[in-house]
């Protein structure tokens, strides 16, 4: 009798259902606590003008991201299908609070040189520069930003110093390719969905986008773990 009772218990916790029911828990409760690290900057940027000379301002209202979507990832990352052993809020603060010097450390530089190269972008007509140096700036934005996403990743799961974090991104920008065109295909769907809709769309997809950038680099962080932990 108490072995049928173990095994109920054991079936309602780890079946199909419960596992889907908990990855959704999960996303939902992940989904919340993004958005209210993202408000801070959120409310700003929806009221802000779509015009160049607010990208600074734009950047600025972006900073809390970085550290949301690094604990989004954390949280995540420590997911159990057994739907009676869920705890996403404590995994998300301890990601939040564990990561946030490491991830405001890569995130405002990556801000700041994104800033510059929009700006220049969305003034080249009255720069009168060459036109290939714009194709330049445009690779460099994009090669930017799947480093800092690969960045942000591996940070946000492993405890490395932000030197080491920068040069890991900057090594499986070519050893994964697929990751890299995973990043990719993210930012520019991330990109896509601000411009045609609002922040405010983007933000509530916050964390389906997080899980979506957490299991496109499975292979660079299966290969990390493998490499360069113990």
């Amino acid at each position: 009798m108490m072995s049928d009772l173990v095994a109920a218990q054991r079936q309602f916790g780890t079946g199909p259902l419960s596992r889907v029911a908990a990855i959704v828990y999960r996303l939902i409760v992940v989904e919340l606590l993004l958005l209210a690290c993202v408000l801070p900057g959120l409310v700003p940027a929806l009221l802000l003008a779509r015009d160049p000379s607010n990208i600074p301002l734009y950047a600025v209202c972006a900073i809390p991201l970085g550290p949301a979507l690094s604990a989004a990832l954390y949280a995540l990352a420590q997911h159990r299908p057994d739907i009676t052993d869920l705890n996403p809020a404590a995994d998300f603060r301890r990601g939040y609070l564990a990561n946030l010097g490491g991830v405001l450390r890569l995130w405002l530089p990556l801000l700041a040189g994104l800033t510059i190269v929009a700006i220049n972008l969305a003034y080249f007509g009255a720069a009168g520069v060459p036109t290939w140096w714009a194709v330049l700036l445009v690779l460099i934005a994009v090669a930017a930003t799947v480093w800092g996403g690969t960045a942000l990743v591996i940070t946000s799961l492993f405890a490395f110093r932000t030197r080491d974090v920068a040069r890991l991104a900057a090594h499986f920008l070519t050893r994964t390719p697929g990751v890299s065109l995973g990043v990719l295909a993210l930012a520019v769907m991330a990109v896509g969905i601000t411009a045609y809709t609002s922040e405010a769309v983007l933000a509530l997809a916050g964390a389906v986008l997080a899980l979506l950038l957490l299991r496109t680099s499975r292979p660079m962080t299966t290969a990390i773990e493998k490499e360069f932990t113990k």
